[in-house]
C-alpha cells in the first residue's frame, strides 16, 4: 500500500493483502501495490482500492493475456477503483494509466517523466525512472 501520508492514518503497509469483493467471476483482488480508503481490519479488507498497480511478469504478455489484464480492469472499475496502473518492466518500460471516467484510454508515462494517480490520490506523483531503476 502507498503510506506517503497522502491522506494520513487511513493507509498503512502491509506485504500482502487482499481486497474482498463482490462480482459473480471474482471475489477478490490482490494488486502489487495499492491505495486503500476503506475500513482497515485484520484479514481481507473489504471493498476494492481506490488506485491499483498492477506489475507486469513475463507470462504476463501476449493476446491472452491482454485480454485477461482488461477484464481484471474493467473488474477493479466495477468495484470501485478509480485509477489502476499497468506497469510494464519488460516490454515498453512504460506506466500505463488508466481511469474509471476513461478505461479505455490509457495515459502513457515514460521513462524521464512523472506519473500520477489523480483523481484517486490527489497530489502524489512518482518519477516513472524510480520504478524502473
Amino acid at each position: 500500500m502507498i503510506t506517503d501520508g497522502v491522506r494520513g492514518a487511513a493507509t498503512r503497509c502491509r506485504t500482502t493483502v487482499a481486497f474482498e469483493v463482490d462480482l459473480p467471476h471474482r471475489k477478490a483482488f490482490s494488486p502489487d501495490a495499492a491505495y486503500y480508503t476503506g475500513e482497515m481490519s485484520m484479514g481481507a479488507l473489504r471493498g476494492a482500492p481506490v488506485f491499483a498497480v498492477e506489475v507486469r511478469s513475463e507470462g504476463d504478455y501476449g493476446k491472452k493475456m491482454e485480454r485477461e489484464i482488461t477484464e481484471k480492469r474493467r473488474d477493479y472499475f466495477a468495484t470501485g477503483t478509480l485509477v489502476v496502473w499497468d506497469v510494464d518492466l519488460i516490454g515498453e518500460a512504460t506506466v500505463r494509466v488508466y481511469r474509471a471516467d476513461a478505461p479505455d484510454t490509457p495515459q502513457i508515462f515514460r521513462r524521464g517523466e512523472i506519473a500520477d494517480a489523480e483523481p484517486a490520490v490527489p497530489g502524489w506523483r512518482m518519477k516513472v525512472d524510480e520504478i524502473f531503476n
